[in-house]
């Protein structure tokens, strides 16, 4: 459940590649079923500034208020506004319709220094 063509955070965030040079982000399966029902989230609007690490929004689920952490610095170039109605979308399909946020990143080499699907599989079975 874990697709290989993207790349991870610690904090369970994934990044794939986008349209224009852009990277798309948005949570993990893990991070979706280990917050239970989503019920909102709090983006940034496109042309925000995001630094590497630092957080870019909020996840509210049922259970918590989770931060969303940006896994490279750019800038927001579009959110998933499908999300402001149906945030529930990210427990459905994390990987697919319930992206985040696409972020032109400051330095696209950074993408490649994230977990690949394989070290974010042993992070997440420790």
């Amino acid at each position: 459940m874990i697709p290989e063509d993207l790349r991870y955070t610690a904090e369970h965030e994934w990044v794939g590649a986008a349209d224009g040079g852009a990277v798309r982000v948005g949570i993990t399966h893990f991070a979706q079923d280990a917050l239970g029902d989503i019920v909102y989230v709090q983006l940034p609007e496109s042309g925000a500034v995001v630094a590497a690490g630092e957080s870019l929004g909020e996840i509210e689920s049922t259970k918590s208020v989770s931060e969303i952490y940006a896994p490279v610095g750019g800038t927001v170039s579009a959110r998933n506004e499908v999300l402001v109605d149906t945030p529930e979308v990210i427990n459905t399909d994390p990987y697919g319709s319930g992206w985040l946020v696409e972020i032109t990143p400051v330095d696209v080499a950074a993408v490649d220094g994230l977990l690949s699907a394989d070290a974010y599989r042993e992070l997440t079975e420790s």
